[in-house]
């Protein structure tokens, strides 16, 4: 008689993950730790930040057996920015990679003018975000970033530094985007020129 063995399925379980700038509890389930390194994970944060309809993307990397989720972009729902958005009025748009103290991070602010300005203000409402953004986030790291803008202290920054070209009935990161870390770009950046020396 042949004997037919049996698979034993693999015992699945919850598994927390730490997600050090968010208060949000997060568990996967799962066979193990290591099934769930370089999944991503999207979480919609409008509950905890009281309306502000940002959905936050995360990778999680297994350290050890530990799961972590590390933010990779934050995102502000289109709907939220829709109902903002009537008759006389103006909005300001950029898009731009810039440098923080470990990462380079792309970054799109939206405004929203109280009323229709001429486009020699929007122009200078632009580029005055533009500088400052790129000044506040030159000193402060990747992960200072991410809460700031979700504790919306960066915005009103903007708002304070160019309510004394126009006041603004909204300053906004629609989009803050992680893109490589700076220790990577150095590397590269090291291989080139070894290559360039060895020719």
């Amino acid at each position: 008689m042949e004997q037919k063995t049996v698979k034993r399925s693999m015992k699945k379980e919850f598994y927390n993950v730490e997600a050090p700038i968010t208060a949000m509890k997060i568990s996967l389930y799962g066979g193990n730790p290591e099934e769930f390194d370089g999944k991503t994970i999207i979480l919609d944060l409008t509950k905890s930040l009281r309306g502000r309809s940002f959905e936050l993307r995360m990778r999680i990397k297994n350290e050890n057996g530990k799961l972590v989720a590390v933010p990779m972009n934050l995102r502000l729902a289109g709907s939220y920015i829709r109902r903002a958005m009537h008759r006389g009025i103006d909005y300001v748009e950029d898009s731009f990679n810039a440098e923080c103290r470990d990462a380079i991070v792309r970054i799109k602010p939206f405004l929203i003018t109280r009323k229709n300005v001429s486009r020699a203000v929007r122009k200078a409402l632009r580029e005055t975000a533009n500088k400052y953004i790129i000044s506040y986030i030159k000193i402060r790291s990747i992960k200072e970033l991410f809460s700031d803008i979700m504790t919306n202290k960066l915005q009103k920054g903007i708002a304070s530094k160019l309510k004394k070209i126009y006041p603004l009935a909204m300053s906004e990161i629609r989009v803050f985007e992680f893109l490589k870390d700076k220790a990577e770009t150095k590397d590269n950046k090291i291989a080139e020129e070894t290559d360039k020396e060895a020719e």
